[in-house]
């Protein structure tokens, strides 16, 4: 389904178009993050949106300055052999944060890796499907709270990663995001996501919508994130109901279903519309059984009372989900959902 492409610039409200070779791919929020550190910063100012920053530890550059006092004594002491040797462990670890392992399975590489490039290399590892990748990030991603932060490339491969047709890589991504967002997966950031979702800096409050759905998908109060963003359906702003649409659709849960259905048809926004309809097909976190349970509702190709371009949005989702092509008829979309399947 073919979509318009907007990013958010920076941490404000500002949208810009940019070029994305993909059509497919989605923009995610660069903004509002907690930034590393401890799972949710309680006590911030609701006003401040800047990453908390923590002092680099000292330990982490112990076994380079350790190797530069190596390099220096073999100098002094005339002994050339030992100077080189010291040096080229001198350059390992410099080479060794650097290059990224190319394969998953090479966890003697990753381990040398700084948490932000291992979250970086094996979500690119994920994109490509290679084997192994996704089941790193799986036991490494608790690791990495407060040790990774929201990048461009994070951001990029994030995104990447939501639009892929695996839904392990999917997941993955979302993984990667919380992490890099300073979500912990607990009820104290649920908790502050649902104030920050109230807030009167719009910019917080649709980033707050986002990262919901994230959290949500991962089980953390499914229920209550469903009811606020259900809620926030309708707002009397065209962008923030957009955004609620978007973290329904990332919660992933059954009983989103019916709330993006209604909102495709009735939402006076044509942009919602579109996102409603993209997040039923194939945009979000649902399994192919929840967005084949939608086809029912979505056979009002026909309704009077909706405009061409929904119309049209409710077939191309109906093509998407079933991989079926019967246009704007409506009777042959049910008899076909009726009809018994073989596998």
């Amino acid at each position: 389904m073919d979509v318009s492409q907007t990013r958010f610039s920076g941490r404000g409200a500002t949208l810009e178009t940019a070029p994305i070779a993909d059509p497919r791919l989605q923009p995610t929020p660069d903004y509002g993050t907690l930034g590393p550190g401890s799972d949710v910063a309680v006590s911030q100012p609701e006003s401040s949106a800047d990453p908390i920053r923590r002092p680099a530890d000292p330990r982490r550059y112990a076994p380079v300055f350790a190797a530069a006092v190596g390099v220096l004594m073999a100098v002094l002491a005339g002994s050339v052999g030992s100077a080189h040797a010291a040096w080229s462990r001198f350059e390992d670890l410099f080479s060794s944060r650097e290059v990224s392992p190319a394969s998953a399975q090479d966890t003697r590489q990753l381990d040398r890796l700084r948490p932000q490039k291992q979250a970086e290399a094996l979500l690119e590892l994920a994109v490509g499907r290679r084997d192994g990748a996704v089941d790193q990030i799986s036991s490494r991603v608790d690791r990495w709270q407060g040790k990774v932060q929201w990048t461009p490339q994070i951001a990029t491969l994030t995104t990447a990663a939501l639009n892929s047709n695996d839904m392990r890589v999917r997941v993955s991504g979302v993984e990667v995001e919380l992490a890099a967002y300073g979500l912990a997966k607990n009820s104290a950031s649920l908790d502050y996501l649902i104030r920050t979702s109230a807030s009167s800096d719009h910019a917080r409050k649709i980033w707050a919508f986002w990262a919901l759905g994230l959290i949500a998908n991962r089980g953390i109060g499914t229920n209550r994130v469903v009811q606020v963003l259900t809620g926030h359906l309708k707002d009397t702003d065209e962008d923030s109901r957009r955004w609620a649409v978007e973290g329904l659709a990332l919660a992933g849960a059954a009983e989103t279903i019916e709330p993006l259905l209604q909102t495709m048809h009735d939402d006076p926004s044509a942009n919602v519309r579109e996102r409603a309809a993209c997040s039923l097909a194939e945009s979000g976190m649902f399994t192919h059984e929840q967005r084949l349970s939608a086809v029912p509702r979505l056979c009002y190709v026909d309704d009077p009372s909706l405009d061409p371009q929904t119309h049209a949005w409710a077939s191309q989702a109906l093509s998407d989900i079933t991989h079926q092509h019967f246009g704007n008829d409506a009777n042959a979309w049910r008899n076909w959902y009726n009809s018994p399947k073989t596998d």
